[in-house]
């Protein structure tokens, strides 16, 4: 009599599964839409981009061509549970989970199939544009280098200047001086004009007159009274704020070197007022398979009680003392939904490169003149939201420029102080 062992008891499961997927799905195409396109890629960005690139290999494969190596609804299968098509035995997915150290792939089960067919449209359209090309920096003599030459450029350009000021300064004298030299040996001038001509400057007496002591006074006055109003300006301001962290975290490794989207890690940004600081967990999602030898990922695992050698976990947990940097007001009300999921504002508006930081640091002021100068030259972005048909209607009876945020109440009081 046959006897089934369990491996043999996955395979028929696979085929099961196969057979059932084949049947039960329709062929689905993969869009070509733009805008479908364009959703995936967001997508791929915040669930993705962490374990995949589309030409390089991560922590997963690379993704070039996926769609041509796999069925579609294999694909779709996958995304939304790889794990149930492992413990169902699906050879490939048992073949990828042994290929890349049983490493389990998150789960995506909220993911529709539209959802996961924009993901495989933006990934398909990056495999056919070709591999990146590493672009070379020329700098041509028209051209400027950055920064830097920008500075040197113009400090020369103010040395410039004060050789050519002091070099006429040094003309005036001499000049001076000579046609002084040419009146003295004129003859036949009067008793008044002689004296003009005979007369010197007196530096002792000049330092001591009025018109002197008074210019001081004034120039002092104004230095004190810009240094006081400036002061006044800065309270409460901290801009280029830089504090040290528990753990040396650096966004320039992970959102730059390995381009992790944002909204991975900080994942309220939009759904919620705040953008919520990553717990440790996010971190794991990566660090239980990225295990390079490094003191600061080892406080990541002594604040979760975690025992990379057998992987398991500790009751000994503690919190990770991150230090705010931005800071707002009690009394400013600020949401971060607002800005970045409808109006679509990029983080490097308000926090700077933060690709290239290795350590945060307040980029912008923050201040309230700062969020009103926004308010007045960003465009409101209305594209697809029917909530501002009514509102362009009217704003295009009465102005040709687009609507800008204070048109539509941006610069109320009550929008930010209620």
């Amino acid at each position: 009599m046959f006897k089934t062992t369990p491996k043999l008891t996955k395979i028929f499961l696979g085929l099961v599964l196969g057979i059932f997927v084949s049947t039960s799905l329709n062929a689905q195409e993969i869009p070509t839409d733009e805008s479908v396109i364009a959703a995936g890629e967001s997508t791929f960005k915040v669930n993705c981009a962490t374990c995949h690139k589309i030409w390089e290999k991560r922590i997963g494969p690379a993704l070039n061509g996926v769609t041509e190596r796999r069925e579609v609804e294999w694909l779709i299968s996958w995304i939304k549970n790889s794990q149930a098509m492992i413990a169902a035995g699906d050879p490939i997915a048992l073949e990828l989970w042994e290929e890349y150290n049983q490493t389990v792939m998150t789960a995506y089960p909220s993911f529709s199939d539209d959802d996961v067919l924009a993901v495989l449209a933006y990934i398909q359209a990056e495999t056919a544009k070709g591999p990146p090309v590493e672009e070379v920096a020329v700098t041509t003599a028209g051209e400027g280098g950055g920064d830097a030459i920008s500075s040197s450029y113009l400090m020369a350009v103010i040395i410039i200047l004060v050789v050519v000021l002091a070099l006429a300064v040094v003309a005036l004298i001499i000049a001076a001086r000579t046609l002084v030299k040419h009146l003295k040996d004129v003859k036949g001038l009067d008793e008044a004009e002689q004296e003009i001509v005979s007369q010197e400057f007196n530096v002792a007496a000049f330092l001591k007159s009025n018109n002197f002591v008074g210019l001081v006074i004034f120039v002092f006055t104004i230095i004190v009274l810009k240094t006081l109003i400036d002061g006044a300006f800065t309270i409460g301001v901290q801009q280029g704020y830089q504090p040290t962290q528990p753990i040396a975290f650096s966004h320039e490794i992970h959102a730059g070197q390995y381009e992790i989207d944002c909204q991975y890690c900080h994942t309220g940004v939009n759904k919620s007022k705040s953008a919520n600081i990553p717990s440790p967990n996010i971190c794991m999602n990566c660090h239980t398979q990225v295990k390079t030898e490094s003191e600061e990922i080892a406080k990541i695992y002594a604040a979760i009680d975690y025992d990379p050698e057998t992987q398991t976990y500790g009751t000994d947990t503690k919190p990770i003392e991150w230090v705010r940097i931005h800071n707002l007001p009690d009394l400013a009300y600020f949401n971060h939904s607002q800005h970045v999921k409808v109006a679509g504002l990029e983080c490097e508006t308000c926090h700077g490169p933060i690709k290239e930081m290795e350590v945060v640091y307040q980029y912008s002021s923050l201040t309230m003149g700062w969020c009103i100068n926004c308010h007045r030259e960003t465009d409101v972005n209305t594209k697809g939201n029917e909530y501002y048909d009514k509102l362009v209607k009217l704003h295009s009876e009465q102005s040709k420029e687009p609507m800008k945020v204070e048109d539509i109440g941006g610069l109320e009081c009550a929008k930010c102080h209620y």
